[in-house]
């Protein structure tokens, strides 16, 4: 096989199992770095043993790229695909049939680790038919935020995906966009407008008081913008950043509005999330809102953690057609952008 394709395919395997990112990262890098090398040259490199003392080329990726030149699926891959057989989520499977989409995702543009078109690539190989690009807004510094300037420049690399061979899928304009201290959206109503899916979500001072919070994303979720309501208790259950606990907020309130205001809430699928926790669900399922099942993925094999989503949407008995992910295109732009 094509050795680029095994070293990216071994990425996403990792990311998927949620292996620490410099292991990840040096399979990316040696992808990378041979894909900038004519494959007759490749080939010859791994004859004479320059391409093992090239720098970010090591043992294991070295012993890839060699079966892979071989004619071979590399042993390495060969395990992985062995172990991603196996389902993520023990429940949820019928759910996870029907979802279409993910409208949550980020890529390197802010705080995601690899390249639009590898995250595009991954959603295609997982039979997503679109996928919301929705890059953080300029107030998260540490993420790396669009500007205007920046979000301008990214649309267009997303028009030239979807104008460029992407067949059936489609590969949505968004933002995940801060819900600032005041209510508002940090990003101007032009670019907003020119988006497909806005999903709006707290990122700062999750320590607020209930009255101060429950104002802030009462702000965020009636302005006409705003799709979909992000994370929303912001808690952090495990992994590399640690723990913290839920926002407190009014929720009967809050998703008073989202049902009135056609916003939906989302299922984050993050396994460090898993937000909103089910009690919230369920209060959401009797306000009547909506729903959105999204990856909040940062990396190409995490787009499918929407196993872990479809389980809890599952388990809590959300129907499927109150899901926006599971609505074909068509439909879900018509809502996006008339809320009907």
């Amino acid at each position: 096989m094509n050795p680029v394709d095994a070293l990216n395919e071994i990425a996403f395997w990792l990311e998927r199992e949620l292996a620490p990112t410099f292991k990840v990262q040096a399979f990316r890098k040696a992808a990378a770095i041979i894909a900038a090398v004519e494959p007759e040259e490749l080939a010859t490199r791994a004859r004479d043993g320059r391409l093992k003392r090239m720098k970010g080329i090591g043992d294991r990726t070295f012993q890839v790229i060699q079966e892979s030149l071989d004619g071979e699926v590399p042993e390495y891959l060969a395990g992985l695909r062995s172990r991603g057989s196996q389902p993520l989520a023990e429940g949820g499977g019928e759910l996870l049939g029907l979802l279409r989409g993910d409208l949550h995702s980020h890529s390197d543009w802010s705080d995601g680790g690899s390249p639009i078109e590898l995250m595009v690539d991954a959603a295609q190989l997982l039979g997503r038919e679109y996928l919301a690009l929705t890059d953080h807004s300029p107030n998260l510094k540490i993420a790396n935020g669009l500007s205007s300037e920046r979000l301008t420049e990214q649309l267009t690399v997303v028009a030239g995906i979807n104008d460029g061979g992407a067949g059936e899928f489609r590969l949505l304009r968004g933002i995940e966009v801060d819900i600032l201290e005041d209510g508002s959206l940090d990003q101007t109503a032009e670019m907003l407008s020119a988006l497909d899916v806005v999903v709006a979500s707290v990122h700062s001072k999750l320590r607020s008081d209930k009255r101060t919070m429950t104002r802030r994303m009462l702000g965020g979720i009636t302005d006409p913008h705003t799709n979909v309501l992000g994370h929303c208790t912001g808690r952090l259950l495990q992994g590399s950043r640690g723990t913290r606990p839920e926002s407190e907020f009014d929720a009967e309130t809050v998703f008073a509005a989202c049902a009135e205001n056609n916003v939906a809430v989302e299922i984050n699928s993050r396994p460090e999330r898993q937000d909103p926790p089910d009690r919230l669900i369920q209060l959401a399922l009797d306000a009547g809102c909506l729903f959105s099942i999204d990856s909040d993925a940062h990396a190409p094999g995490q787009l499918d953690f929407l196993q872990y989503g479809a389980e809890r949407a599952a388990a809590n008995g959300v129907p499927a057609d109150r899901i926006i992910t599971t609505w074909p295109l068509e439909r879900l732009l018509a809502w996006t952008t008339s809320g009907a």
